[in-house]
């Protein structure tokens, strides 16, 4: 008997020659079907009896002796009798139905009846080399973007590929890494005129290149821009512009950052807007060195208490300037206990609401920082109208952004300007350019612009 081919570690052994019993085309040598013998009452009634001469029938009900039957216990496809001796050596058929003899079945079994195995998945590779299917691909196919597997983990990846017989789909890797004309833009509110001016310069960009830009908003939730991310990756779009703040969350960066690696290893483009604690190309607006303008302005203007409306500390963005303007404070040798830092929420209502919360703990406060413009004129009409207080010949305001609005408030707003626009702009123009090697960052600049709510004291 010819020696079994070998199977695959995960397919079953089939080696063993298959039965009369199991083998297409080939008859059983009992029961009540195909015109064989049946016993008891059903034999009785069919005119047969157990141990007669005629127990068994052929095909077309032809009775066939005892002896017969021991030499003839199965038919071939046409239902010719076919002797023991016979049936041994024909227990198998091809598929066209001629017998096929037992050595031919018995390599049959182990080569055409083995169950198909599909081709191994990167998935699969991944699993065998315990690390993510991002890190795999990468390994094995490279990456356009800016982290390299190291050398140890890039062996063992290999080594696994090699194990699992794991072969790169060419025409798949290129579809993987081909792109549309489609750039995402992720704010936290399409609402926020801070966001709307961002998204207007991108969108400038974008039109003159033949870009669209899909607008999504987070709403300062991380999951979903989390989410946004994954499903801007599965739309192939051929970048995502991260222009909402980034979060103070160790946790919750890391997986935005393993998040940002599976997409650029499918060949998209990453830009985030300020501090994200991501190796990404970045557009970083001076939230720090604004605050710093704001004070020192009114300690140049003789003020002293001072009072700050901050927004969600969570958020970078705050983080920054809040720590933009202690420092200043610090520098200048001016206190701020933590009873004068409220916060505002990013909100006009929450920020009234966190002004009057401010002036009745601290009614001595002369001068108030208010981290963006929203929350500035929430601040305004709380010292004006809830607390009956003169801007700013009781108390001056400085706001964060110079957003369009903010000339139009009752007084002008004096506040930091930051060209919004062109912070869309650059972001832009860095994914026209392509990835770099290394990450690259545009810094901007904010100015003071002084208007009617702050005065000397």
């Amino acid at each position: 008997m010819p020696a079994p081919t070998p199977t695959a570690p995960d397919e079953p052994a089939t080696g063993e020659s298959p039965s009369p019993h199991n083998t297409p085309n080939a008859s059983a040598s009992c029961g009540g079907t195909a015109g064989f013998g049946v016993t008891g009452d059903a034999g009785d009634a069919a005119g047969i009896h157990p141990g007669g001469a005629a127990a068994t029938r052929g095909a077309v009900g032809t009775p066939v002796s005892r002896d017969a039957t021991a030499g003839a216990v199965s038919r071939d496809a046409v239902g010719t009798p076919v002797t023991r001796e016979a049936a041994g050596a024909f227990a198998a058929r091809d598929v066209s139905g001629a017998p096929v003899n037992r050595g031919a079945a018995h390599t049959l079994a182990t080569r055409v009846t083995r169950p198909a195995v599909g081709p191994v998945t990167l998935q699969q590779v991944a699993e065998r080399a315990g690390v993510s299917s991002a890190t795999a691909s990468r390994a094995l196919h490279g990456s356009s973007g800016t982290r390299v597997v190291g050398e140890d983990l890039r062996r063992r990846v290999e080594e696994a590929a090699r194990e699992l017989r794991y072969v790169s789909n060419a025409p798949a890797q290129a579809l993987a890494r081909s792109t549309t004309a489609v750039v995402g833009v992720v704010v936290h509110d399409v609402a926020d005129p801070y966001f709307a001016a961002i998204a207007a310069g991108a969108m400038g960009v974008a039109r003159e290149h033949g870009l669209l830009v899909m607008l999504a908003a987070t709403f300062r939730d991380p999951e979903l821009e989390l989410d946004y991310l994954a499903r801007l990756r599965a739309q192939r779009a051929r970048a995502v512009v991260l222009a909402g703040s980034g979060f103070a969350d160790r946790g919750f960066t890391l997986r935005l950052a393993a998040e940002v690696d599976a997409y650029r290893a499918d060949g998209g483009h990453v830009v985030s807007v300020g501090a994200h604690g991501l190796a990404t190309d970045s557009v970083r607006p001076a939230n720090r060195t604004g605050a710093a303008l704001a004070v020192r302005h009114l300690y140049e203007l003789g003020h002293r208490r001072f009072g700050i409306v901050t927004g969600p500390r969570a958020l970078t963005t705050v983080r920054d300037r809040l720590d933009g303007a202690r420092r200043q404070l610090r520098s200048l040798g001016v206190e701020l206990p933590p009873s004068h830092v409220v916060d505002g929420g990013f909100t006009r209502e929450r920020a009234r609401s966190a002004a009057n919360t401010l002036l009745t703990r601290v009614p001595d406060v002369t001068a108030v920082v208010v981290l963006n413009d929203v929350m500035a004129a929430g601040v305004l009409a709380a010292l004006r109208d809830d607390l009956g207080l003169r801007v700013p010949e009781q108390v001056s305001v400085v706001g964060f952004d110079d957003l369009p609005f903010a000339v139009d408030l009752n007084p002008s707003l004096t506040t930091v300007r930051l060209p919004l626009a062109d912070i869309g702009v650059q972001a832009m123009r860095m994914i026209l350019s392509g990835p770099a090697t290394e990450p690259r960052t545009v810094d901007l600049a904010a100015e003071l612009v002084v208007r009617n709510s702050t005065a000397a004291r």
